[in-house]
């Protein structure tokens, strides 16, 4: 068992669904070999996500009853406008229903056709809204091992070298998404920020936060940079604030509840231009697509996040769980950060080759085996198209997430999946691949179809 204890009490309960082996192999079949499309009432412990996924404290289902429904200048926002303005020290504020808007607003407003964003790595719905906008997204990560305390930064020698190569000036923005979701969950340093801010200054191009895991990057941060004593983790988590020029973020991870997202910045014209456009496709610009309630509920989850024992917990948590999958013998990626767990499933899986989605094949045999589903954040998710419109360039790794929800499952739950991930494990050299037999233009994973390869 864990030497750590959650810092909480449980006070409302929800049944799991234990569906049987033939009602799992019956749903992963009419589900097109696709885990999103398996109903939850067929899951008994879902990793998929630690976005909208958490559960909520005393004080924020409190916060709920005293919303105010008012549809324009709600005291509801007032409360959460405050709470972000102390926070981020951006003075312009605007909620939106959650962080696919948030960036989809401001990056359209940033980029054209031909345009690049350029990120430590673009999460999946990043790079749609970079895409839709007509630009390119490019990535530039650190590579990383289990000495590196900070796999989530950017590389500076490719970033340098991109800017002032012949495409330099095609770039529009810098986005430094912290935590690096897509790169394993690691933490981006400080002094990769500050350098982040020389360079944009450099080249006048705006530097923006993904900030959907503010806080356990703040903290992952503080508790591994000595020059963060003596300070707090919210101070930390301002810090990267000021460092940028704006942000957003999904609240429905740091914000610790089902709903909502925020763009906030410093530039009064930019915040209008994108006023209009949550206007437009959100709703009046103080409540953005949400109920008063969600934005008390928001603020509330907004003042929590930072509590240290909080934030150790979400650490020692997924320290400790992926300690039970590697003796499971599950390739972990280590240092672990705090919303999930990461396994490199191309080192599981060798005789499974990219192009058939080896991520895929242990996210759905995890589903077979026990009802436990996952992410893939391999070809599937990150692929590109080849030169000849058919065949995926790879994704740089064939990962699996297993996210951990915010005060969700207890330590017996994940040693259950830990249960599971090694009955698939004793099992790996007999899993097939997939081919893909139906799929849209855009975040195709939602969606797809999927047959195992013969």
């Amino acid at each position: 068992m864990p030497a750590f204890m959650e810092p909480f009490r449980i006070k409302a309960v929800e049944p799991i669904p234990f569906p049987s082996v033939a009602e799992r192999d019956a749903a992963l079949t009419e589900a097109g070999h696709n885990i999103f499309r398996i109903p939850a009432r067929l899951i008994t412990i879902d990793m998929l996500t630690d976005s909208g996924t958490s559960a909520m404290s005393a004080a924020q289902w409190s916060a709920l009853l005293s919303g105010d429904e008012s549809y324009a200048g709600a005291r509801s926002f007032e409360r959460f406008e405050h709470v972000v303005r102390e926070l981020t020290g951006y003075p312009e504020v605007l909620p939106v229903h959650q962080g696919r808007a948030a960036e989809r607003i401001i990056l359209h407003e940033l980029l054209g056709r031909g345009d690049v964003s350029v990120s430590n790595t673009h999460f999946d719905s990043t790079r749609a809204s970079v895409e839709a906008a007509g630009a390119d997204a490019v990535d530039l990560p650190v590579e990383y091992d289990e000495a590196t305390p900070f796999g989530g930064d950017i590389d500076f020698d490719r970033l340098r070298r991109l800017l002032t190569g012949d495409g330099g000036a095609r770039v529009r923005c810098l986005v430094l998404t912290v935590t690096n979701n897509a790169n394993g969950g690691q933490p981006v340093s400080l002094d990769n920020a500050r350098v982040v801010r020389q360079i944009c200054d450099e080249h006048d191009i705006p530097f923006l936060l993904d900030a959907s895991r503010f806080a356990e990057n703040a903290y992952l941060v503080h508790h591994r940079s000595p020059e963060t004593s003596g300070t707090t983790v919210r101070e930390t988590a301002r810090e990267f604030f000021r460092l940028a020029d704006a942000c957003w973020a999904s609240l429905k991870k740091d914000g610790i509840a089902n709903i909502g997202g925020l763009i906030a910045l410093h530039d009064a014209d930019l915040a209008k231009r994108c006023r209009a456009k949550v206007i437009e496709t959100e709703g009046f610009p103080t409540y953005g697509g949400l109920a008063g309630r969600d934005l008390d509920a928001l603020a509330q989850g907004l003042l929590e996040v930072t509590d240290v024992d909080y934030l150790r917990y979400r650490a020692e948590s997924a320290r400790w769980f992926a300690g039970v999958l590697a003796e499971a013998g599950l390739p972990v990626l280590r240092p672990t950060g705090c919303h999930a767990v990461y396994v490199d499933a191309g080192r599981l899986l060798p005789h499974i080759p990219p192009h058939q989605l080896p991520a895929t094949a242990l996210v759905n045999e995890l589903y077979r085996a026990g009802a436990v589903r996952t992410t893939e954040l391999g070809t599937l998710v990150f692929g590109r198209p080849g030169t000849d419109g058919a065949t995926d360039i790879p994704a740089p790794r064939e990962l699996v997430r297993f996210a951990i929800p915010r005060r969700v499952y207890t330590a017996s739950h994940l040693e259950y999946v830990a249960e599971v991930a090694e009955r698939v494990v004793a099992k790996a050299a007999d899993l097939r691949g997939y081919r893909i037999v139906e799929q849209d233009d855009v975040m195709r994973q939602f969606t797809a179809i999927l047959q195992p390869v013969e």
